[in-house]
């Protein structure tokens, strides 16, 4: 089995724009969309929510519901526009998924997500996989949905059903008391009950996510997980995704942030004739040079508002500028600093 390295479907984050960029980081990198609700995407702008560049390809669409045949009619809307996977968002924890009684809740609902499984089967032959956390914790409820039963009672309905791959991100959700933000870093990670539900189900692929940040602690997840899947790191170090790409699928791949960005400013064009805000394509390359001198400056320059608004993209070389003229200097000054 092939391993996967993926970038995990992050609200406001993993656009199209973004999905854009990151396939310029590694080409075989598997990229989700944003979380796409079943009642957004049946009752809203599905040319809108569905569109995406070819190029993007590996890419999986994470759908947010939790009636059968809801999540059926948006599986078949997703096979229509030749998504490569469909997934079930079981982890999210915000209050808005509360509300809506779909995300880390249906952990607690093994049936209802069966009963989803099942219903997208029906309609199509792609992929169906589910994204969860290793349990739930609800301080209104005096239960433990935290133990290794109720993560591999969760896990069994979902194989019965026809998962074919389980994400996991190994941490409980709080729903109750954290914001979606604390709950990406005060449940403490334990990968370990990601090994002991794969050594209970090996032959389920289940790919681990929740904290990998750098590449010596993917290849350690590598040895027993069919997969990693990065979450804020890939947005903050893009780089990473390219390291990866050396790592586990070419040796040969080498790429460059001026490359990259060159790239990128094509598509940019291409998409300012079509309509689009040139900010909402510039905000995900504000994170490309993180790291090197000049980066704060870049990041300056590419965040005027009153240019972004203009949509001149003669900002983005401007910003440029920065990284390879400023850079250099200040390098130069640390470096005599040193000496």
């Amino acid at each position: 089995m092939n391993k996967i390295v993926s970038v995990a479907p992050m609200m406001a984050w993993t656009d199209k724009h973004c999905r854009h960029l990151h396939r310029l980081y590694s080409p075989s990198a598997l990229l989700f969309t944003e979380m796409i609700t079943t009642g957004a995407l049946l009752h809203g702008e599905q040319l809108q929510l569905l569109d995406y560049d070819a190029s993007q390809h590996p890419l999986a669409i994470q759908l947010g519901g939790n009636e059968p045949a809801a999540m059926a009619a948006c599986a078949a809307l997703a096979a229509e526009r030749d998504y490569d996977e469909i997934n079930i968002n079981a982890g999210c924890p915000s209050d808005r998924v509360q509300k809506g009684t779909f995300g880390a809740c249906l952990m607690r609902e093994p049936e209802r997500v069966a009963a989803c499984i099942r219903a997208m089967r029906d309609v199509t032959q792609l992929p169906i996989t589910v994204k969860c956390r290793t349990g739930l914790m609800v301080p209104a409820i005096q239960e433990d949905f935290t133990s290794d039963t109720f993560l591999h009672d969760f896990v069994g309905h979902v194989l019965e059903a026809g998962c074919d791959r389980l994400y996991l991100h190994a941490r409980i959700a709080v729903l109750g008391g954290l914001t979606p933000a604390q709950n990406r870093d005060v449940p403490p990670l334990t990968p370990e009950k990601g090994k002991r539900l794969k050594h209970l189900f090996p032959s389920l692929p289940l790919v681990l996510n929740g904290g990998l940040t750098e590449v010596v602690q993917c290849e350690a997840a590598m040895a027993w997980a069919d997969g990693v899947m990065l979450g804020r790191a890939a947005y903050h170090q893009p780089r990473l995704l390219s390291r990866l790409e050396q790592v586990f699928f070419d040796p040969t791949f080498h790429t460059t942030e001026d490359q990259i960005v060159a790239s990128y400013l094509t598509y940019v064009h291409d998409q300012l004739e079509r309509g689009t805000p040139l900010a909402s394509m510039t905000k995900h390359l504000l994170h490309c040079f993180n790291g090197r001198p000049g980066a704060r400056r870049f990041r300056q320059v590419l965040s005027d508002h009153a240019r972004l608004r203009l949509n001149d993209t003669s900002i983005i070389d401007d910003a440029l500028h920065q990284i390879n003229h400023h850079g250099a200097d200040d390098y130069a000054r640390q470096s005599t600093a040193v000496i």
